[in-house]
């Protein structure tokens, strides 16, 4: 996080690589805080963004092409430098206009830059922003606003331990992360020193969205800082331990026994000469990435079904990994001692645990692909194989693949899920057990598992046996780079065999009638299956609000059905399975638009 750089006096230009950015009229300011034993709460470096022309002071009003010459690029970040000279009354001026503490008022605990030091300064040429890092705000305003957030991290909101993060604020001053933490000092008061970092924000529900972002990139820079400063405390405790010489002159007044020393900079404590510089990198970059995190995505019509599905298995997976990760802990303290060989066992148990949790939200498809698309499925099995397992398919019944080829499995499932919605789609990709359909609509199977008979015989499942085939029934497939397929032969049996002159659903008709026409190619065929899902989802919902929502008669219905173009028997079982793949999103909707009152008086 704190990378080193080189650092001359004077202004410091660094031309960021251009990222995407969010507009806005003050995004954050961050800043590093320290608590003096001699002056209390005080800001020792921050860093703020600019839209406007530099403020006066920052720079002297120079344009950033002037004088640089570009001294090294490393990591997509082009840095140059220019030495200025300061004069004593330049120094003085610039002093006498800052709305910072006085110099008198100020120790080398307090002070990060020398006086006249014009700081640092960030420049995105593609937005046309600019990063600048001073020891405090020179405008007024923002002084007050960082000033009380400063003494309230250091003092009043500081979270259990007095180390950590914690959020507080108000419309007034800004909404703040802060960020307490120790950095070990020999000199200091319990050889340690007490500091914060900072990030205020106007946009509240902004800054709680940014929360684990900053936690974890602001951890890293007190990580990177703890560690350098451990390092000088242990050389310097090596060199003169201090705790026997101040039990040795207990009673001798503490700050007048270490001769003045009751304050030292943090560079000195971190033996780091480029620390500002570096910091000043690192919260550029932090507020250039936080505001690049979200980014605009312009949506044509209303999300589908898939998407709004898809955003809800995301949100439950993220809720499902934060509940793990608090609990990683409390199991650690709590477990217990496995006997000899028990540790192999559990490790398999959990593993086929996970594998039961697996769906089309957690699970992802391996990137060898065996089955390349529908149509090249269709040619290895057979036009009747495949549309006997289609059917079976988009009618929701189990599909099972018994294979000890794992990679064939996975690219099967990632091909055959495609006629589904993404709520209706619940794979296994491969277990040594057999699961029940309740739990997956799609498994995978090792050669050796025993399926029950009943499902053998029932109606309501698919078997693909995959074997390998003898020589003398190896035969090109018909397609390019099929050889991994030649030296299988694949057995389709089902309980109920789909019969030739059997109509069934609409859907799987028109998707045949894709995958023969040999002028559309795979990725047009993809789209046709997109907007043929679309089409029957639309009608879903229909059916939805028309049984489940209006809860209209059976009369009713089949009228309903005919107008939709799907009263035979094998669209309507469809529509019936596609219903549990509509998102909650949408049902929690229809739901409340029905106990509106505005929807009961317009239905009476």
């Amino acid at each position: 996080m704190l990378s080193s750089s080189r650092a001359g006096e004077g202004v410091i230009l660094l031309n960021l690589r251009p990222l995407p950015y969010l507009q806005g009229t003050m995004n954050a300011i961050v800043a590093l805080c320290h608590f003096c034993e001699l002056h209390g709460p005080r800001t020792l470096f921050c860093t703020e963004v600019l839209h406007a022309p530099l403020p006066q002071g920052a720079g002297s009003g120079d344009s950033p092409g002037q004088g640089e010459q570009a001294e090294e690029e490393e990591g997509g970040i082009q840095m140059s430098s220019r030495v200025r000279a300061h004069s004593p009354a330049e120094g003085t001026s610039a002093e006498s206009n800052s709305p910072g503490p006085k110099k008198s008022d100020m120790c080398e605990g307090c002070r990060s830059l020398a006086a006249g030091h014009p700081g640092y300064i960030s420049h995105d040429k593609e937005t046309s922003i600019k990063y600048v890092s001073h020891q405090h705000p020179n405008h007024p305003q923002l002084f007050s606003i960082v000033r009380q957030a400063c003494v309230r991290s250091l003092s009043c909101e500081v979270c259990p331990g007095r180390e950590g993060p914690i959020f507080f604020g108000d419309e007034q001053h800004g909404f703040v992360f802060s960020h307490t933490f120790f950095i070990k000092d020999s000199l200091a008061r319990g050889f340690q020193r007490w500091y914060s970092i900072i990030a205020i924000m106007m946009d509240r529900i902004y800054l709680i969205n940014s929360w684990p972002f900053l936690l974890g990139k602001i951890r890293g820079i007190i990580d990177e800082l703890q560690g350098k400063a451990l390092k000088v405390f242990e050389a310097e405790q090596f060199g003169c331990p201090q705790r026997a010489q101040r039990m040795n002159t207990a009673f001798t007044p503490f700050l007048h026994q270490r001769n003045g020393n009751a304050a030292r900079s943090l560079t000195s404590l971190t033996s780091d000469d480029n620390l500002w510089a570096c910091l000043h990198t690192s919260f550029a970059w932090l507020l250039k990435a936080c505001g690049s995190r979200l980014t605009e995505k312009l949506l044509e019509g209303a999300p589908t079904e898939d998407t709004l599905v898809q955003m809800e298995k995301l949100a439950d997976l993220e809720e499902e990994s934060e509940s793990w990760d608090n609990s990683e802990a409390e199991e650690e303290d709590k477990a217990p001692v496995l006997p000899e060989g028990a540790e192999g066992r559990e490790l398999t148990k959990c593993l086929t645990d996970l594998s039961l949790r697996s769906d089309c939200g957690s699970w992802q498809p391996r990137k060898l692909s065996v089955f390349k698309s529908l149509r090249h499925m269709r040619q290895v099995l057979g036009a009747p194989s495949f549309r006997m397992l289609a059917w079976h398919v988009l009618m929701g019944n189990q599909v099972i693949w018994k294979t000890r080829d794992v990679d064939l499995v996975q690219s099967a499932f990632e091909v055959l899920r495609t006629m589904l919605p993404v709520g209706c789609v619940r794979i296994i990709p491969y277990s040594s057990q057999y699961e029940e359909a309740y739990r997956c609509n799609f498994l995978g199977l090792s050669p050796h598992v025993q399926i029950p008979a009943h499902v053998l015989s029932s109606e309501f499942a698919v078997v693909v046996e995959v074997h390998t085939a003898t020589r003398s029934a190896l035969h090109p497939v018909g397609c390019e780079d099929d050889q991994s397929l030649s030296k299988y032969e694949f057995v389709v049996t089902s309980g109920s065999p789909v019969a030739a002159d059997r109509v069934g659903p609409t859907i799987l008709n028109k998707i045949e009638a894709a995958l023969t026409n040999q002028n559309l190619s795979v990725d047009v065929v993809d789209q046709c299956l997109v907007c043929l899902k679309e089409e029957w989802m639309n009608k879903v919902k229909v059916l939805f609000k028309f049984t489940k929502v209006d809860s209209r008669p059976k009369e009713d219905t089949q009228k309903l059905l005919s107008v939709l173009g799907a009263a035979e028997e094998d669209n309507v079982k469809l529509l019936k399975f596609w219903m549990t793949g509509l998102s909650k999103t949408y049902k929690s909707h229809l739901m409340s638009t029905v106990r509106s009152p505005t929807a009961s008086e317009s239905r009476n």
